[in-house]
């Protein structure tokens, strides 16, 4: 008992010392921490260098190009002129041209763009989303192992206390001759079985926390208390499903809508303005043999049929990917209500079996008490009295974990619906 109060006295020392450490709290100092939030910033900024280039697109665009050809057959006029020497055009022709040209009117297509890049930079945040959703559950585990290991010590002493108890009690027996030097071998071995499990515990109990400082970002000692996180409602009467996966979902139809009606902009004319500067032989002077500057400028209209060929099947793929969509859609949340089903019955199930575990417990108390009785009276060996006071122990151990597991699943189904 000294132990015990000793230990209590403890806990409440340094809880002062390091603060109560709550579930809500890990879990939002995880999302801050984990390496994975970076790629929102990377996101951002790959969504805005695709809408500037987009943009450009209705900048001018410079082009260079430089040609040297060897002809067969120049053209030649089809008539002599006595007296008058008419040279011929070189079968070596020299081309050097800059061409700029300014987008008028594209069919939308970079309107199109703009729109592409937003929505695939959506359902790359709504993907990041979902993985990050996804540390919750395991910092949910980890977090409830901890509370499950501290009621497991915390039964652990209480066993340690009785165990004490005994052995005192045994050594006054063994002095009066009640009982014999096994009967206390019989305690101490029981002791030291405990002290071995509680060393198992609490090295279980540190591993879990350094997990969870990493997922955290900060460093939980040993004497950090976690507190027992209370819900704020009845969890299991939602049915509603919150997940960030039908956000996701929704993204990637989004997406598909887009790039439809993206599919209307290739096969619309495109008009600009072009303005040609080059230098040459010949020039635009087809007779004229000799390299010479020139100029062309106009308005240039561009419409390729091509894409019209395949429309009807890209349209067709475009559907297929929605219809995949709605389906993978619809297996996530019949896997989800039944994930919801299974945690609900679970739940209920723990509710139930603690009504009993008080009871058991009482009940457990009288038998090994009475246990105790029969060793001093000398009708009962201690070995039994030792098996009654473990059935004691464990007892207490199951309403312990019957409640930290109560709690769990309710976490759990919190966890699967997003509530």
């Amino acid at each position: 008992m000294k132990r015990m109060i000793f230990t209590l006295s403890l806990f409440a020392c340094t809880s002062g010392m390091y603060g109560q450490v709550t579930l809500e709290e890990c879990q939002r100092k995880t999302q801050n921490n984990y390496p994975l939030v970076r790629q929102y910033d990377l996101v951002e900024k790959t969504k805005e260098y695709n809408l500037e280039n987009a943009a450009r697109g209705n900048l001018p665009q410079f082009a260079l190009s430089a040609k040297a050809t060897y002809q067969s057959e120049v053209t030649e006029l089809p008539i002599k002129i006595p007296g008058v020497n008419i040279k011929g055009l070189p079968k070596d022709q020299y081309q050097l041209a800059v061409e700029l040209q300014q987008n008028i009117w594209d069919g939308g297509g970079i309107r199109m763009q703009k729109k592409q890049a937003i929505a695939g930079a959506e359902v790359d945040k709504e993907k990041l989303n979902v993985d990050m959703y996804a540390l919750n559950n395991r910092v949910n585990d980890l977090y409830f192992g901890i509370l499950l290991l501290d009621e497991q010590l915390r039964q652990n002493s209480l066993l340690q206390d009785e165990l004490e108890r005994n052995f005192r009690q045994i050594s006054s027996y063994v002095e009066n001759g009640i009982a014999n030097q096994a009967d206390l071998d019989a305690v101490k071995v029981e002791q030291l079985n405990a002290r071995q499990k509680r060393v198992a515990l609490s090295f279980s109990r540190e591993a879990y926390l350094k997990m969870l400082s990493l997922l955290i970002g900060e460093e939980l000692s040993q004497e950090s208390i976690l507190e027992k996180p209370v819900p704020e409602k009845d969890i299991s009467v939602v049915s509603e499903i919150r997940r960030p996966e039908l956000s996701l979902f929704d993204a990637q139809a989004t997406g598909l809508d887009v790039k439809e009606k993206a599919l209307n902009v290739r096969h619309l004319p495109r008009f600009g303005l072009f303005v040609q500067g080059a230098y040459g032989n010949p020039g635009l002077n087809m007779l004229k043999n000799e390299f010479s500057p020139y100029y062309v400028a106009g308005v240039r209209l561009s419409w390729n049929f091509g894409s019209l060929y395949t429309l009807k099947n890209d349209r067709r793929l475009i559907e297929n990917q929605r219809q995949q969509l709605g389906n993978n859609r619809d297996v996530f949340l019949f896997n989800t209500r039944l994930q919801m089903t299974q945690q609900d019955q679970a739940i209920r199930s723990m509710e139930k079996q603690m009504k009993d575990d008080d009871e058991i417990i009482r009940l457990r108390t009288n038998i090994r008490k009475s246990a105790e009785a029969k060793v001093a009276n000398g009708t009962l060996t201690v070995t039994e009295m030792l098996r009654e006071l473990t059935n004691e122990s464990l007892a207490r151990q199951a309403k312990a974990m019957h409640e930290i597991q109560r709690l769990q699943g309710i976490y759990q189904l919190k966890y699967t619906t997003n509530q």
